[in-house]
């Protein structure tokens, strides 16, 4: 049964097989955005502002060294659909066997770098002044658990690749509901503070690491790997962290920006301008889980039917997940542009935050409708196996054009110029991501099969 549901990612209709896909991905993706909505207004409203501004500051940190079992992840993944689809089981075994390895080495040598240097790192991602205790505080706990989010971010991506989506919705709903749930014993009954909200998202890692192993482990996965797929082979390794480096750098562009925004605003505005930031990440996160949920459930399509050579369905594949992807970036951008003021009184009532962040949020949000080409776009690439041009598409939007624009336009806009960099970037790379989706459609799904078809 587990073989026939892979299997269908190659013949099932490609509408279908998006939805079936994106939905499940979406839900998951929704779930643990309004988890991290939630833990904000719980964290507001029982510790204060500063503690939002306190997380916000660890997230980079945390979410780097996290993203490392991310990339190893979808590096894999991106293999594993490859081989499904031309049934090469045992090297898609060999690759979750190295998948697990490595996720284990790279994320444990991080957390002990992380911590040695842990008062170097707080104050360089803007935890200053009040913000640096609290900061800290939360920081050393979360580290602890992220070997185990790594892991489990890891074999997330892997149950996508294996065309079972509704149990990756479910590996993404458990730790978020538990994390709420012990938000509220930790934070609310207990009074633990800072320690209480750090406790309950190390615990939701381990939830969801639980579930993950259980499902390696029963009959519900087709990856049943022995202990010779531990062993570590430099060809796989290459092969994953080539594609997985496409995920780790944009996560390490993703921490730097964040390391600039909270530095840039807290020079501008101080602790009320790094509190805007926090909850505008917060909707970045939650509004747009529609469209991460449509691109998750692109790249197991694309890769299975790369892999198997049915390149009408890949091409098919890219554009109804960009139509999907675009129609619901419109309608949240409605949203965001109508009710930003609302939206932001859920988190603070604190003047001096209620007064900037709503016009800040309309700027962040301005090109949202137009993003679904460039994430489909650079998805493709890394779902095919090509490194390269992945690795440059990811980056074009954070790193070719958002940094700089960053540390331009503030300088002559003031804290305006921080917010106007975020549609700018949005316009810019995607038209760079389409002009060059289109040329890898012409040159190569197109003229396979006009050379197919003429012999």
């Amino acid at each position: 049964m587990a073989r026939i549901t892979s299997a269908e990612l190659g013949k099932e209709s490609i509408a279908k097989l998006l939805i079936r896909q994106s939905v499940p991905a979406s839900i998951g993706i929704l779930v643990m955005s309004i988890n991290i909505l939630v833990d904000t207004i719980f964290v507001g409203n029982w510790i204060g502002s500063i503690a939002i501004a306190a997380i916000n500051v660890v997230l980079p940190v945390s979410f780097f060294i996290a993203a490392l079992g991310m990339a190893i992840g979808i590096g894999g993944s991106s293999i594993i659909s490859r081989a499904l689809g031309k049934n090469h089981q045992e090297k898609a075994l060999q690759t979750f066997g190295n998948q697990i390895s490595i996720t284990l080495l790279v994320t444990v040598s991080m957390v002990v770098i992380g911590l040695v240097f842990i008062d170097q790192l707080i104050p360089a991602f803007g935890g200053k002044g009040e913000i640096f205790e609290p900061a800290k505080i939360y920081y050393r706990i979360v580290l602890y658990g992220v070997p185990i989010l790594g892991l489990a971010m890891m074999g997330n991506s892997v149950i996508r690749a294996e065309g079972k989506p509704k149990f990756a919705m479910v590996a993404m709903i458990i730790p978020s509901v538990g994390n709420l749930l012990m938000d509220y014993i930790f934070i609310n009954i207990l009074d633990l503070g800072m320690f209480g909200a750090a406790w309950a998202s190390t615990g939701s890692y381990v939830l969801c690491m639980g579930y993950i192993l259980w499902f390696f482990l029963s009959k519900n996965s087709e990856l049943k790997v022995k202990w010779e797929h531990f062993k570590l082979k430099l060809n796989i390794l290459k092969e994953i962290g080539a594609l997985g480096f496409v995920t780790l750098s944009r996560q390490a562009v993703v921490s730097l920006t964040y390391l600039l925004l909270n530095n840039i605003l807290f020079e501008l505005g101080g602790e009320s301008s790094v509190t805007t930031y926090a909850i505008i990440a917060r909707m970045l996160m939650f509004a747009l889980f529609p469209v991460l949920g449509v691109t998750q459930g692109f790249l197991p399509i694309a890769g299975y039917n790369y892999g198997a050579e049915q390149y009408t369905r890949v091409r098919e594949s890219i554009n109804k997940a960009i139509w999907y992807a675009a129609a619901v970036a419109i309608v949240v951008f409605i949203c965001i542009m109508t009710f930003s003021t609302e939206i932001v009184s859920v988190f603070t009532q604190e003047e001096a935050v209620l007064a900037s962040t709503p016009s800040a949020m309309r700027w962040v949000f301005a090109a949202v409708p137009i993003i679904a080409l460039q994430l489909i776009g650079s998805a493709y690439f890394q779902a095919i196996g090509k490194a390269v041009p992945a690795l440059l598409l990811t980056l074009t939007r954070q790193g070719f054009f958002f940094i700089p624009l960053l540390l331009i336009l503030p300088k002559y806009f003031g804290e305006l110029g921080v917010w106007l960099s975020f549609p700018l970037a949005d316009l810019i790379s995607t038209i760079v991501t389409g002009y060059f989706l289109n040329k890898e459609i012409k040159n190569t799904l197109i003229e396979t099969e006009t050379t197919e078809q003429l012999e």
